[in-house]
């Protein structure tokens, strides 16, 4: 089934059965707007996976490296998700680092500054010129698509105008060696046109559609172009595998305007969610390391998506090899030793299938028979002697642990009492086998059928 034109609706109903409207939606998170927009955040909790858990639900990451202070830095430009019945909100986040580690950043736009259009911001793209920074933002409605402008790469971004012309979502934009600035939109067929010295509207005459389409390059939204060798790369929500937008693909071209060649994927977010239905990012090199960056969703919803990294190539021949989900992103393995509350580390689970899901508080929640979850890599140096884990029994059942993806020896094995689905109990099990150096974890749950069986809060080894 073909999604709507909005964001808002898809083919899937959110798990309140059905979206709501954004008007209404703001009001009942207040104290969530409250929150955030006190949000700036110095943090070293490293690249890996979600980069900003714990800091932000930012979605449709759009990275930009610029030189600030003749120091290069990476910018991610982002949507804010607030609740898990609509996507995005009316506000817009920028986080920034010199190493990966550190993350700066807070609030950037709001849509108080379209002042034709008070609705969600759905994924935005900034871009600098001549000392100027150009946010373009995108809306449902009419004048879908607009420009706001600051002097500093974190905004705050003022004066919200419409892009004429430009009539459908997902603004993008790239600027070539000649230093001609064009605009890609569009979805399902992709759209671009020259933009103008002003940086702020369009040339009509230069409008040209089916740059990439949902036919031919499996193309449904969310454009990123950026050139490597003298190729230009298209980078989008790619629908080839069951006809959602879970991957991020890519086509490549001699020219700006097409035709493009689509080439494939560059990652595919399945599996981060039950309820996952899309994706969204951009690829940039920073420090002469080429990264994706994605979302992923979790709390059960096709939204409360969370921005990711991933290490990537650019072979020879022009192709980009596929990357797999990890916890790790572009920093270390993680440390399997942490105290509790050291580091939400239960959030950071790569790939679930069934009915578990990453919930608010970054623990799995709605445990069932035979759901797994998985963790991409731990750096367990020279072995743990002892597992620590702390549930939130419901049911009750049983859950194995393994040191890799596929099922070999157990490392662990815990039985989980029956409880109220309210009490926390804290369980521990000697490793049954030698776990050193860096591997991957894995979990099986096993219990009554079509039951929540209990909470995974957090776990831990010790040595």
């Amino acid at each position: 089934m073909k999604p709507k034109k909005t964001k808002l609706k898809t083919p899937h109903t959110s798990v309140h059965g059905h979206p709501v409207s954004f008007s209404k939606a703001l009001h009942q998170t207040k104290k969530f707007y409250l929150l955030v927009s006190l949000l700036v955040i110095s943090t070293a909790t490293g690249a890996q996976n979600p980069i900003l858990i714990g800091k932000a639900y930012n979605s449709d990451p759009q990275a930009r490296v610029w030189t600030i202070g003749g120091e290069p830095r990476l910018f991610v430009y982002g949507s804010r998700d607030e609740d898990p019945s609509y996507y995005c909100s009316g506000k817009y986040d920028v986080f920034s680092t010199t190493d990966m580690i550190n993350w700066t950043g807070g609030p950037a736009f709001s849509s108080a500054e379209v002042r034709y259009n008070d609705e969600v911001l759905y994924a935005p793209d900034c871009i600098e010129r001549n000392g100027k920074y150009f946010l373009f933002y995108s809306q449902p409605g009419a004048n879908p698509e607009g420009t706001a402008v600051s002097d500093s790469p974190y905004g705050p971004f003022k004066d919200g105008k419409p892009v004429v012309w430009a009539n459908q979502i997902d603004p993008s934009v790239f600027i070539d060696d000649d230093g001609q600035a064009w605009m890609f939109w569009g979805q399902f067929s992709a759209k671009c046109a020259k933009l103008n010295p002003d940086m702020r509207s369009i040339d009509p005459s230069t409008i040209k559609d089916g740059i990439i389409t949902e036919a031919e390059h499996h193309f449904h939204e969310g454009i990123q172009v950026f050139k490597h060798d003298g190729t230009y790369y298209l980078v989008f929500a790619d629908i080839s595998r069951r006809g959602m937008p879970t991957c991020l693909g890519y086509a490549t071209s001699d020219c700006v305007t097409g035709p493009y060649t689509y080439r494939g994927v560059i990652i595919d977010n399945f599996g981060s969610d039950p309820a996952v239905w899309n994706n969204h990012g951009s690829v940039v090199k920073f420090k002469n390391q080429w990264h994706v960056f994605y979302h992923r969703s979790s709390q059960g919803s096709n939204t409360m998506r969370q921005s990711c990294v991933e290490p990537i190539r650019i072979l020879p021949d022009g192709s980009i090899p596929e990357v797999e989900m990890t916890s790790t992103g572009a920093g270390k393995p993680l440390d399997p030793y942490l105290a509790p509350g050291a580091d939400p580390v239960t959030g950071r689970a790569c790939f679930l299938t069934g009915h578990v899901r990453i919930g608010a508080s970054f623990s799995l929640e709605e445990i069932r028979d035979n759901d797994t979850a998985a963790w991409k890599d731990f750096d367990f140096k020279d072995g743990p002697r002892k597992m620590i884990i702390s549930v939130r029994p419901e049911a009750g059942g049983v859950l194995e642990v393994y040191s890799e993806y596929l099922y070999g020896s157990t490392v662990a094995t815990f039985k989980i009492p029956q409880g109220d689905g309210k009490t926390i109990v804290t369980l521990e099990a000697e490793v049954g086998r030698d776990i050193t150096g860096v591997s991957p974890l894995r979990m099986r749950f096993h219990g009554n059928k079509d039951t929540n069986l209990f909470s995974l809060i957090s776990f831990r080894f010790e040595k």
